[in-house]
């Protein structure tokens, strides 16, 4: 399992005083405002940053470092992902999952015909969408509702699915 967890992407500076505008990678853009922290990946290196505030603008948050005070000094971290911890991670619901924890999951279908692994997860305005590889070659686009997926077991690796008919012509 994935011990850090992306909440957002540095679109850009705002201002002149060292904000910055991210894009949420989260469901819930305002759990920006119970961050004390995050880890900026600069490529070579992780930086922890001190949350000094949060605002909200559009879909994004502006965030303001504790430190970074100037367009320069915040300049070079454009595109850059944000994360957090698993500790400090939202709690999550039963049967709800980070969506970094399902990736590469192996999948079988209930009646033993289809087996595959989950490589990505679409998110859509109604449900999410399992994009899996099935063994044969095909693709698979399963809707993530209680009609198909019937358990997702983490430590075990695994995720069995009902497939609803016409969900593979």
């Amino acid at each position: 399992m994935e011990n850090l967890l992306q909440v957002g992407i540095i679109s850009s500076t705002h201002g002149i005083r060292g904000e910055v505008k991210v894009f949420p990678t989260t469901d819930d853009v305002t759990r920006f405002k119970k961050l004390k922290e995050v880890l900026l990946d600069t490529g070579k290196e992780q930086l922890c940053l001190e949350v000094q505030w949060v605002k909200f603008f559009k879909q994004f948050a502006i965030l303001k470092f504790k430190g970074y005070d100037n367009i320069n000094d915040i300049e070079p971290y454009k595109g850059k992902s944000l994360f957090v911890t698993r500790e400090n991670a939202v709690k999550l619901e039963q049967n709800e999952y980070f969506i970094a924890d399902l990736m590469g999951l192996s999948v079988i279908s209930d009646d033993g015909g289809l087996k595959g692994r989950l490589r990505d997860v679409i998110e859509t305005g109604a449900n999410d969408v399992y994009v899996i590889d099935l063994e044969d070659g095909r693709e698979l686009l399963l809707p993530a509702i209680r009609e198909c997926v019937l358990d997702v077991n983490l430590k075990e690796q695994r995720m069995t699915i009902h497939v609803l008919d016409g969900l593979l012509e």
